[in-house]
């Protein structure tokens, strides 16, 4: 998801009797309005409730309209934590920047973005206005280029909430299917009913409508079109828009995106999706998973407002809310952490005033048709439509990333979640890819570009050293029983949910993959006593590599701290030992008690295992496997291509069991990791909830913080 990412499969199915139960209390204790006829209505689970409309949605049934506007809390409460009564500080936010590339410099959308980083990403957001515009109009893709074109929309209830465990706001199915012309005629009535008027009313008029709606109005829900598949980018060749390197379909594919590494799509990442949306539908405050960057093109329909916050402010965002907008009883964590984890729900909605009182820069941006706004890496952004309106999102990742990308990949870790990225392996091919052309001086090299050769190769060389010291600390543990050189893709620690390239520990029956960062001695493994370490074909190649750039002027020092961000959570569990004769870069070589035979015939093992599992990951990919199972599975993101065979990820949901009672949370089987529910940073319900998935990021083509301060 670029834009608030709210498939909450658990909500969408519990979320009316979560909303009945809550509000039912809050309407008991204050004696004011009656609960009759409720419960009948709440007897249908999601959506249902929402179906007895008119045909294309224009609106409620009024008994229906009238219980979800008590269970959503339409007859809003004052909020207290949320000062509204005077929208004057509307008028103060400043803008973010705006810049308008020449024909020229809009041939190349990542030069280009390059070119403008510096400054733009100073202020969380920019808007670019395009020299080109489509002269195919969005409605005739959508409705002629896309045959039966349809989507389902999402009750946004338009409210603000406690934020505590008795009030919570959560966004659910509509159950409604709409062609793109019914959602436009629907939009449309519900502006002219409201505002007596077709359109044309001021931006600064709408942006205090929204806030005063949302604290104190009459309107009950919203709809909003969210995680569409598709592009509403013409493919006709005559579109200059749609012919150019800015058509959102080809972003993540060009030459100096890290993404083009990934031979899978994933939609919402890889793959643009649409947002279709209405008076006062709303994105919530969130940022984009892995911290990726973000680009947003709104093809047609009324302005679209984003406030946006500076990444290097995210960490001052995160404290704000934890200590202002939630309350403690919700958190998971304790720290900016436990709001992260919340704020991955994507439905929480504050007015910005409360983070300019604490001094948390934020900025604004007025989107109209035919503009781009970009968003930087771990830049907070939200926002709200002022009409009927369609944009078109996608991710994208350069060089620059990458320190971003590790910081992610560590808060992942620490809140056990599942990576929907392969950060490990990403990092290691764009490195192996600077490689061969690292011992020439190309001076032609623009600072950008330096820059993100820079990143890379910090990146890298962190990695690889924590890698060669993790294998020497397991070496002289002894604590492998075997070795064994893995060829296949990234797999996922069943333990810390750490993305695993490299090199990773497996037991006899290959059902639960642990990290280096873990200590596997301690282990009570069900299946035997054998621990195996799968080691990446090729490492030494990939050490020679990480020691050659590492000679390179200014990386020595770079790569200094933040060594906790590749090691996490080793710190737990492992001493440290470096002054124990280690030595970076060393041979290391390992003693094995166990008889080569044992090992050979563990690796036939997994060779079969592997195997059965990539087979029944083919059949469960095909076209219409995925759409008839789309909307029941929860684990991963579907990555389905046509004409891809080979696995991206292993995941072993099968937790690895504790030998003793007081190991750490990372060390301790979980009885849910919290991927499974769609708050998490899924961008498409996958259809693989199965005991196991594999797929695999395999680049063929060789053309191709814990802290707050980002290396440069």
């Amino acid at each position: 998801m670029v834009e608030g990412r709210v498939c909450l499969s658990k909500e969408a199915k519990n979320g009316l009797e979560y909303l009945k139960r809550k509000r039912l209390q809050r309407l008991r204790s204050d004696s004011v309005y009656e609960t009759v006829g409720v419960t009948n209505t709440m007897t249908r689970s999601g959506g249902d409730a929402l179906r007895a409309s008119a045909s294309c949605g224009v609106r409620f049934q009024s008994n229906v309209n009238d219980s979800i506007s008590k269970l959503n809390g339409v007859l809003k409460h004052k909020v207290e934590k949320f000062e509204l009564d005077n929208l004057e500080w509307t008028e103060r936010l400043p803008e973010c920047p705006v810049y308008r590339p020449t024909k020229d410099e809009f041939e190349d959308p990542l030069n280009y973005l390059q070119k403008i980083a510096p400054e733009a990403s100073k202020y969380g957001i920019c808007k670019i206005i395009s020299p080109l515009m489509a002269t195919v109009p969005a409605g005739v893709v959508l409705m002629k280029e896309r045959v039966n074109f349809k989507f389902t929309t999402r009750v946004q209830p338009l409210r603000l909430a406690e934020w505590d465990s008795e009030d919570k706001v959560t966004f659910f199915m509509s159950g409604r299917n709409y062609t793109f012309r019914d959602f436009e005629k629907m939009a449309n009535k519900v502006f002219a009913r409201r505002y007596c008027s077709g359109g044309s009313l001021s931006e600064a008029f709408l942006e205090k409508e929204f806030w005063r709606e949302i604290a104190c109005g009459k309107t009950e829900t919203v709809e909003y079109a969210c995680d569409v598949d598709g592009s509403a980018f013409s493919t006709s060749p005559s579109d200059p828009l749609g012919s150019s390197n800015w058509n959102l379909k080809k972003v993540s594919r060009l030459p100096k995106s890290t993404l083009r590494l990934l031979e899978t799509s994933i939609p919402g990442v890889t793959e643009p999706m649409l947002y279709i949306g209405m008076l006062f539908s709303m994105f919530a405050w969130h940022v984009e998973d892995h911290y990726l960057y973000s680009i947003n093109y709104q093809h047609c329909g009324a302005s679209k407002t984003w406030y946006g916050i500076p990444g290097s402010a995210a960490l001052k965002f995160e404290k704000v809310v934890r200590e202002c907008v939630y309350s403690d009883d919700i958190l998971s964590t304790i720290g900016e952490d436990g709001a992260f984890d919340v704020l991955l729900g994507k439905t929480t909605l504050f007015p910005p005033n409360i983070l300019l009182d604490h001094d948390v820069p934020v900025y604004r941006a007025m989107q109209k048709p035919g503009e781009f706004i970009v968003t930087f890496p771990r830049a907070y952004h939200a926002g709200f439509s002022h009409g009927f309106n369609c944009g078109e999102a996608v991710n994208f990742a350069m060089g620059d990333w990458f320190p971003f990308g590790a910081i992610a990949s560590h808060r992942y870790a620490h809140l056990n979640r599942v990576p929907l990225l392969p950060h490990e392996e990403l990092i290691c091919r764009e490195a192996m890819l600077l490689y061969p052309s690292s011992e020439l001086q190309d001076l032609n090299l623009s600072p950008a570009d330096l820059l993100a050769h820079h990143c890379i190769k910090v990146a890298f060389v962190k990695l690889i050293r924590f890698l060669h010291w993790a294998r020497w600390s397991f070496m002289k543990s002894r604590s492998c029983t075997g070795l064994v050189s893995n060829t296949y893709g990234t797999t996922v620690c069943s333990l810390c949910k750490r993305d695993c390239y490299l090199a990773f520990i497996n037991c006899d029956c290959f059902a639960h993959p642990v990290c280096l960062r873990h200590d596997i001695k301690t282990r009570d493994l069900p299946c035997g006593s054998t621990r195996t370490l799968f080691l990446r074909e090729g490492v030494e190649g990939m050490e020679v590599a990480a020691k050659k750039f590492e000679e390179e002027e200014g990386l020595s020092d770079a790569i200094q701290g933040d060594e906790d961000l590749y090691s996490y959570p080793m710190s737990n569990t492992f001493p440290a030992t470096q002054g124990d004769g280690y030595s970076p870069y060393s041979t290391i070589e390992f003693d094995f008690t166990t008889e080569p035979d044992m090992i050979s015939r563990g690796h036939a093992h997994h060779e079969a295992c592997l195997s059965s599992i990539i087979d029944d990951y083919e059949c469960a990919t095909t076209p219409d496997y995925v759409q008839d199972r789309a909307n029941f599975s929860k684990l991963s993101e579907e990555v389905t291509c046509s004409n891809y065979k080979t696995p991206l990820f292993s995941v072993f949901p099968e937790e690895l069991p504790n030998s003793h009672s007081g190991g750490s949370h990372h060390d301790r089987p979980q009885e849910s990791d919290g991927s499974d529910s769609e708050v998490f940073r899924v961008k498409r319900r996958s259809s693989l909830n199965q005991a196991s998935i594999v797929v695999d990021m395999s680049a063929r083509s060789s053309e191709n913080q814990a802290t707050e301060e980002i290396p440069t």
